[in-house]
């Protein structure tokens, strides 16, 4: 192995450890208490080692809604593919979506709700973060009708949830009621 691949593994490897811990922080913590200072000591390196990778805690913030994104699109998959029929698939994707969201509620705020510097929705987007929005139009897709814009279905859709994910978690919404308001969701787009 030549110095110069043993040193971009370790960069990596730097990377995926400043990444995790920023995850793990803000997952007890809360993004709040996520800086660089806390950052490099819960690693073990200085802050300019940590700056030598990000240019600070937004592009860190960043980083980690992209593994969030992939990490969701690999759970909407799964569940999708195990499903048996349109109505199930798309039941299926809305539940692991909502429960990614109770499960991992700073890592959801990273990547639906917070302020971050990825662009969405375009080519230019992370494939991660297309991936898992194309895990969302592959259940949605058999449900649009004819010359419907399923782009639009799908992104109507994702709405849906993010809208009773956040008013749930805010408390607007009684969390009793939650699986009655998917059912509803899920009724009304695939035409019960």
């Amino acid at each position: 192995m030549s110095i110069q691949t043993r040193r971009e593994r370790e960069r990596a490897e730097r990377e995926r450890l400043i990444v995790t811990a920023a995850r793990e922080l803000a997952e007890a913590e809360g993004w709040d208490a996520v800086t660089t200072r806390r950052l490099a000591a819960e690693i073990e390196y200085s802050q300019p080692v940590l700056y030598s990778h990000f240019k600070g805690k937004d592009a860190i913030m960043a980083a980690v809604a992209v593994q969030g994104c992939a990490d969701l699109a690999a759970e909407l998959r799964q569940a999708r593919t195990a499903a048996h029929g349109t109505r199930e698939a798309l039941a299926a994707v809305a539940r692991t979506y909502t429960s990614f969201a109770e499960r991992r509620p700073a890592l959801y705020d990273v990547m639906f709700t917070h302020l971050v510097d990825l662009p969405f929705a375009t080519e230019e987007a992370p494939a991660p973060l297309r991936e898992a929005f194309a895990e969302l139009r592959f259940a949605v897709e058999p449900i649009a009708a004819e010359g419907e814009d399923c782009g639009l279905l799908t992104e109507t859709f994702w709405a849906g949830l993010h809208g009773l994910v956040t008013l749930m978690r805010s408390g607007r919404l009684p969390a009793p009621a939650h699986e009655t308001r998917l059912s509803l969701l899920i009724g009304h787009f695939a035409g019960r």
